[in-house]
Protein backbone atom coordinates (compact mmCIF):
# COMPACT_ATOMS: atom_id res chain seq x y z
CA UNK A 1 0.00 0.00 0.00
CA UNK A 2 1.15 3.26 -0.79
CA UNK A 3 0.50 6.18 2.17
CA UNK A 4 0.25 10.31 1.94
CA UNK A 5 0.59 12.62 5.08
CA UNK A 6 2.01 16.47 5.39
CA UNK A 7 3.42 18.39 7.69
CA UNK A 8 3.62 16.55 10.77
CA UNK A 9 5.91 19.07 12.55
CA UNK A 10 7.69 16.73 15.32
CA UNK A 11 9.09 18.35 18.10
CA UNK A 12 7.54 21.47 17.34
CA UNK A 13 5.69 22.59 20.72
CA UNK A 14 4.35 26.10 19.33
CA UNK A 15 1.78 24.22 17.19
CA UNK A 16 0.21 22.83 20.10
CA UNK A 17 -0.49 26.57 21.06
CA UNK A 18 -0.26 28.61 18.14
CA UNK A 19 -1.40 27.98 14.37
CA UNK A 20 -2.67 24.43 14.37
CA UNK A 21 -3.79 24.57 18.31
CA UNK A 22 -2.82 20.87 18.54
CA UNK A 23 -3.65 21.01 22.17
CA UNK A 24 -0.90 18.13 23.01
CA UNK A 25 0.59 18.66 26.66
CA UNK A 26 4.02 19.01 25.27
CA UNK A 27 5.91 18.52 22.47
CA UNK A 28 6.77 14.47 23.65
CA UNK A 29 3.09 13.62 23.63
CA UNK A 30 2.43 14.90 20.23
CA UNK A 31 5.08 12.94 19.11
CA UNK A 32 4.26 9.63 20.41
CA UNK A 33 0.55 10.37 19.79
CA UNK A 34 1.90 10.91 16.00
CA UNK A 35 3.90 7.72 15.98
CA UNK A 36 1.08 5.64 17.38
CA UNK A 37 -1.56 7.02 14.70
CA UNK A 38 1.10 6.21 12.29
CA UNK A 39 2.38 2.32 13.25
CA UNK A 40 -1.06 1.54 13.35
CA UNK A 41 -1.95 1.81 10.27
CA UNK A 42 1.49 0.96 8.25
CA UNK A 43 3.22 -1.89 7.45
CA UNK A 44 6.67 -2.43 7.31
CA UNK A 45 6.07 -3.37 3.43
CA UNK A 46 3.71 -0.09 3.18
CA UNK A 47 5.26 3.08 1.03
CA UNK A 48 5.12 6.43 2.73
CA UNK A 49 5.34 9.63 1.36
CA UNK A 50 5.63 12.72 3.27
CA UNK A 51 4.83 16.47 1.77
CA UNK A 52 6.85 18.27 3.77
CA UNK A 53 7.40 19.34 7.57
CA UNK A 54 8.16 16.40 8.94
CA UNK A 55 10.00 17.89 11.87
CA UNK A 56 11.38 21.02 13.48
CA UNK A 57 14.38 19.17 15.29
CA UNK A 58 18.32 18.52 14.35
CA UNK A 59 19.78 15.51 12.41
CA UNK A 60 20.12 12.89 15.45
CA UNK A 61 16.56 13.39 17.12
CA UNK A 62 14.71 13.54 13.70
CA UNK A 63 16.53 10.80 12.94
CA UNK A 64 15.31 8.79 16.14
CA UNK A 65 11.82 9.51 15.18
CA UNK A 66 12.16 8.52 11.38
CA UNK A 67 13.46 4.96 12.74
CA UNK A 68 10.34 4.46 14.77
CA UNK A 69 8.10 5.06 12.44
CA UNK A 70 6.73 2.27 9.90
CA UNK A 71 7.12 1.25 6.04
CA UNK A 72 9.30 2.50 3.31
CA UNK A 73 9.45 6.74 3.72
CA UNK A 74 9.49 9.33 1.06
CA UNK A 75 10.34 12.77 0.98
CA UNK A 76 9.30 15.51 -0.61
CA UNK A 77 10.72 18.78 1.04
CA UNK A 78 9.30 21.67 2.63
CA UNK A 79 10.40 24.67 3.99
CA UNK A 80 11.13 23.45 7.35
CA UNK A 81 13.08 20.70 6.95
CA UNK A 82 16.56 21.82 8.01
CA UNK A 83 17.67 18.67 9.60
CA UNK A 84 18.26 17.63 6.27
CA UNK A 85 21.61 19.98 6.38
CA UNK A 86 22.75 18.46 9.76
CA UNK A 87 25.60 15.90 9.54
CA UNK A 88 23.47 13.80 12.30
CA UNK A 89 20.77 13.21 10.23
CA UNK A 90 20.37 9.53 8.12
CA UNK A 91 19.26 10.49 5.13
CA UNK A 92 19.75 6.58 3.85
CA UNK A 93 16.15 6.81 5.66
CA UNK A 94 14.22 7.98 2.89
CA UNK A 95 14.05 6.07 -0.24
CA UNK A 96 14.15 9.39 -1.75
CA UNK A 97 14.26 12.91 -1.18
CA UNK A 98 12.79 15.19 -3.77
CA UNK A 99 11.17 19.10 -3.78
CA UNK A 100 8.91 18.25 -6.37
CA UNK A 101 7.92 14.86 -7.86
CA UNK A 102 5.34 13.09 -10.51
CA UNK A 103 4.76 9.84 -9.85
CA UNK A 104 1.75 6.79 -10.93
CA UNK A 105 -0.49 5.25 -8.29
CA UNK A 106 -3.26 2.88 -9.71
CA UNK A 107 -3.09 4.15 -13.01
CA UNK A 108 -3.23 7.87 -11.69
CA UNK A 109 -0.48 10.36 -12.23
CA UNK A 110 -0.07 11.78 -8.90
CA UNK A 111 1.63 15.11 -8.20
CA UNK A 112 3.68 16.10 -5.11
CA UNK A 113 4.71 19.25 -3.73
CA UNK A 114 5.16 20.79 -0.43
CA UNK A 115 3.56 24.12 -1.73
CA UNK A 116 -0.29 23.82 -3.56
CA UNK A 117 0.34 24.38 -7.67
CA UNK A 118 -2.84 25.56 -9.27
CA UNK A 119 -2.10 25.00 -12.85
CA UNK A 120 -0.73 21.60 -12.26
CA UNK A 121 0.40 19.20 -15.23
CA UNK A 122 -2.01 17.38 -16.41
CA UNK A 123 -4.48 18.96 -14.64
CA UNK A 124 -7.25 18.45 -17.57
CA UNK A 125 -6.81 14.99 -17.99
CA UNK A 126 -9.48 12.88 -17.89
CA UNK A 127 -10.45 9.37 -18.36
CA UNK A 128 -13.12 8.19 -21.13
CA UNK A 129 -15.32 8.07 -17.90
CA UNK A 130 -14.95 11.82 -16.89
CA UNK A 131 -13.07 10.90 -13.99
CA UNK A 132 -9.64 12.72 -13.41
CA UNK A 133 -6.38 11.27 -14.29
CA UNK A 134 -4.26 13.55 -12.06
CA UNK A 135 -4.27 14.94 -8.69
CA UNK A 136 -2.26 17.23 -7.12
CA UNK A 137 -1.13 16.56 -3.09
CA UNK A 138 0.34 19.73 -0.87
CA UNK A 139 0.92 20.63 2.22
CA UNK A 140 2.41 23.93 3.77
CA UNK A 141 -1.20 25.59 4.29
CA UNK A 142 -2.04 23.53 7.20
CA UNK A 143 -5.78 24.24 8.01
CA UNK A 144 -5.36 28.34 7.53
CA UNK A 145 -7.09 30.94 5.84
CA UNK A 146 -4.86 29.81 2.56
CA UNK A 147 -6.28 26.63 2.69
CA UNK A 148 -9.83 28.68 2.48
CA UNK A 149 -8.02 30.71 -0.55
CA UNK A 150 -7.30 27.12 -2.29
CA UNK A 151 -10.71 25.90 -1.65
CA UNK A 152 -12.14 28.78 -3.43
CA UNK A 153 -9.89 28.87 -6.09
CA UNK A 154 -10.63 25.41 -7.21
CA UNK A 155 -14.53 26.28 -7.25
CA UNK A 156 -13.79 29.16 -9.07
CA UNK A 157 -12.02 26.81 -11.90
CA UNK A 158 -14.70 24.26 -11.94
CA UNK A 159 -17.27 26.81 -12.71
CA UNK A 160 -15.32 27.28 -15.96
CA UNK A 161 -16.65 24.59 -19.11
CA UNK A 162 -14.16 23.61 -21.74
CA UNK A 163 -14.06 21.24 -24.20
CA UNK A 164 -11.53 18.39 -22.85
CA UNK A 165 -9.53 15.95 -25.03
CA UNK A 166 -11.18 12.47 -25.51
CA UNK A 167 -14.82 14.43 -25.10
CA UNK A 168 -16.51 16.20 -27.75
CA UNK A 169 -18.20 17.80 -25.03
CA UNK A 170 -17.60 20.97 -22.67
CA UNK A 171 -17.16 20.00 -18.52
CA UNK A 172 -16.16 21.72 -15.88
CA UNK A 173 -12.23 22.10 -15.61
CA UNK A 174 -10.87 19.90 -13.80
CA UNK A 175 -9.20 21.10 -10.19
CA UNK A 176 -8.20 18.07 -8.39
CA UNK A 177 -5.94 19.95 -5.45
CA UNK A 178 -5.78 17.55 -1.87
CA UNK A 179 -4.25 18.94 1.32
CA UNK A 180 -2.81 15.82 3.44
CA UNK A 181 -2.54 17.92 6.29
CA UNK A 182 -1.86 15.66 8.98
CA UNK A 183 -4.86 16.77 11.16
CA UNK A 184 -7.40 15.90 8.95
CA UNK A 185 -6.76 12.28 8.91
CA UNK A 186 -6.13 12.21 13.02
CA UNK A 187 -2.31 11.87 12.15
CA UNK A 188 -3.24 8.73 10.14
CA UNK A 189 -0.89 8.47 6.47
CA UNK A 190 -3.65 7.60 4.27
CA UNK A 191 -3.88 6.21 0.37
CA UNK A 192 -5.03 8.45 -2.50
CA UNK A 193 -8.37 7.11 -2.62
CA UNK A 194 -9.10 7.65 1.31
CA UNK A 195 -7.91 11.66 0.62
CA UNK A 196 -9.91 11.73 -2.14
CA UNK A 197 -13.31 11.06 -0.14
CA UNK A 198 -11.64 12.37 3.03
CA UNK A 199 -10.58 15.50 1.23
CA UNK A 200 -14.69 15.70 -0.55
CA UNK A 201 -16.23 15.40 2.46
CA UNK A 202 -14.46 18.21 4.65
CA UNK A 203 -14.41 20.95 1.36
CA UNK A 204 -18.52 20.68 2.08
CA UNK A 205 -17.93 23.03 5.41
CA UNK A 206 -15.44 25.04 3.76
CA UNK A 207 -17.01 28.96 3.44
CA UNK A 208 -14.80 31.83 1.68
Amino acid sequence: MRFYISDLHFFHENMNHSMDNRGFESAEAMNEYMIKQWNKKVRNNDDVVILGDLSMERGAKTSEVVRRLNGRKYLIVGNHDKYLDDRSFDKTLFEWIEPYKEIKDDKRKVILSHYPIFCYNGQFQLDKEGNPKTYMLYGHVHNTYDEVLVNHFQNITRLQKRTIKNSEHEHPTPSNMINCFCMFSDYVPLTLDEWIELDKTRRQTLTF
